[in-house]
């Protein structure tokens, strides 16, 4: 089942972000489309005043063949970017996973909203991410089935939800596990009692949202 993850990013993770922070006042949106040429991220929106010194500084850029304005309609223009031969580990990331990109925008941080065929793709990417250092957060994940309003609240901590991603992904509830608390931990750079309180107390408060409130709706 496809499944829907939504994240920041720091710009500096990948080649559009790195290359389009160069101006302030400048907001930067990939346009929603889906490109025939097999590019990734070929256009975007920049919103703000002072697209010359943007348009310079995105065309002085060593990774950028050609930067073409597409439209330009009152404070935004519509660009096209032509990269070089080197592309951001990001961009081989995502084609790679088969991941869809539905949003994303930003300057720093970028916030991006990402569907995967199923949640191979997410481990893939995931797994692929930690293995180039390209840090992100997760803010939320849920299926189409689901729906945007069928996102749980689980009231859990970042760091707790940032633990219980890595592990799943990684395979530590499995059976047999794919993986132990100590790569839990190095993944996440902490120690494993860190990664083990994390772990469980994320995990506890998941499961008592999850089956008591859904004992409590059956008994009623």
């Amino acid at each position: 089942m496809a499944v829907i993850v939504e994240l920041t990013m720091d710009s500096e993770s990948f080649d559009l972000g790195r290359v389009t922070a160069v101006a302030n006042g400048i907001h930067i949106e990939l346009e929603r489309v889906v490109p025939t040429g097999g590019e990734v991220m070929p256009f975007f929106w920049a919103h703000g005043t002072d697209f010359e010194a943007f348009e310079y500084a995105v065309r002085d850029d060593r990774l950028v063949d050609e930067l073409t304005a597409v439209a330009r309609v009152s404070d935004r223009v519509l660009y096209k970017v032509n990269w070089g031969e080197t592309t951001s580990s990001l961009t081989r990331i995502l084609t790679d996973s088969e991941a869809t990109i539905l949003e994303a925008h930003g300057n720093d941080p970028w916030v991006f909203r990402l569907r995967f065929n199923d949640h191979t793709g997410l481990t893939e990417f995931h797994n692929r991410c930690q293995d180039e250092a390209i840090d992100f957060h997760v803010e939320r994940i849920y299926t189409l089935a689901e729906g945007e309003s069928g996102v749980y609240n689980f009231d859990i901590t970042n760091e707790q939800q940032e633990a219980l991603v890595t592990a799943v992904s990684e395979g530590y509830f499995e059976v047999p596990r794919q993986t132990t608390l100590n790569e839990v931990a190095d993944r996440l750079g902490i120690s494993p009692q860190a990664a083990s309180e994390r772990v469980r107390r994320g995990a506890d408060t998941v499961l008592r949202k999850v089956l008591l409130s859904q004992s409590a709706a059956d008994l009623s």
